[in-house]
């Protein structure tokens, strides 16, 4: 029972993180029928971001209580990450929304190749330590255990999630995202300026994306300049189990696919000896993915047309 209470915390933390991401894909999916595949380079700017800003914080204030150097880092991803997002959009698929489909997906994994040739030559190719800036003592839950950087994923997850459905479905922007959605012929009829809810629902995406960089490595310790592709690939997977274009179905893909992982690298790992074990995980993810767009492409909780965004 602690295996399993233990497997379901680890889950939920890992899931946290997927849902953030997957909402990004989501939203650009729900306006543009567009697959935002530079989506998890975005993460991982957000996330060497916050290491530099660590890095300078540490250097120039030294005496800084450690929890106002993340405060601080977290902000500066979540407020630089959106920017990146809007230039992306402008430059890159702005020009593209009337091309067919085929040109903007080429398009997207040309920007993540470039965003990660420029983090490689930024910040080196070298895997970078993202230091404990939360303390290290364990909390422990009906004999498992949990660390405070777990508990602030959860927090910061929640917090976001919930203010961004506030968002999307009590305030006169997410109708605006909603009606763009539908039909953005009729949006701009009712003066709605579409290009405008483009680039926001971009940079909505963008902020969630650059706060779960940091909250990754933090949890991991580490960031690299290839951090963000298997992410990207993994949120992306949990969008299309809850339903691509539908924020609930992202939510849910997300933390099904956390503790899909959690339970399969523990249960199934120790039934194979370690072969299927935390070093394959990654097999899970990619499994339901191909399961899931065989027996019901629309994911657990379909495709919503007039709730898409």
């Amino acid at each position: 029972m602690e295996i399993f209470v233990q497997q379901m915390i680890n889950g939920i933390v890992l899931g946290s993180v997927y849902a953030m991401v997957a909402v990004g894909y989501t939203m650009v999916y729900g306006i543009l029928q567009l697959i935002n595949f530079a989506h998890g380079e975005v993460l991982m700017i957000g996330a060497m971001i916050g290491l530099s800003c660590v890095s300078f914080l540490n250097t120039i204030v030294p005496g800084l209580p450690a929890s106002l150097v993340l405060l601080i880092s977290m902000g500066f991803a979540t407020s630089l990450c959106p920017m990146l997002a809007a230039f992306i959009e402008k430059v890159a698929y702005k020009p593209l929304r009337n091309a067919p489909r085929l040109a903007p997906l080429i398009t997207a994994i040309g920007i993540s190749i470039i965003l990660q040739t420029l983090a490689m030559i930024i910040w080196g190719a070298s895997p970078k330590v993202f230091p404990d800036l939360l303390s290290t003592e364990t909390i422990k839950i009906s004999g498992a255990i949990i660390a405070p950087k777990q508990v602030l994923i959860l927090v910061v997850a929640v917090s976001s999630m919930t203010l961004l459905l506030l968002l999307v479905h009590k305030t006169n922007l997410g109708r605006a995202m909603r009606a763009v959605s539908e039909s953005p012929s009729d949006a701009s009829l009712m003066g709605i300026s579409v290009d405008r809810i483009i680039r926001l629902t971009f940079m909505l995406g963008a902020a969630l994306a650059g706060t779960a960089g940091v909250l990754i490595a933090l949890n991991y310790n580490f960031v690299h300049f290839t951090m963000g592709f298997l992410l990207g690939l993994k949120a992306f997977t949990a969008a299309v189990l809850g339903g691509i274009g539908n924020i609930a179905g992202a939510l849910l893909g997300g933390l099904l696919l956390g503790i899909i992982e959690s339970l399969g690298a523990g249960y199934i790992g120790d039934l194979t000896n370690g072969i299927l074990g935390s070093h394959y995980q990654d097999i899970f993810s990619f499994v339901i993915l191909i399961i899931v767009l065989l027996f019901r492409p629309t994911g657990i909780l379909g495709e919503k047309i007039a709730d898409r965004a």
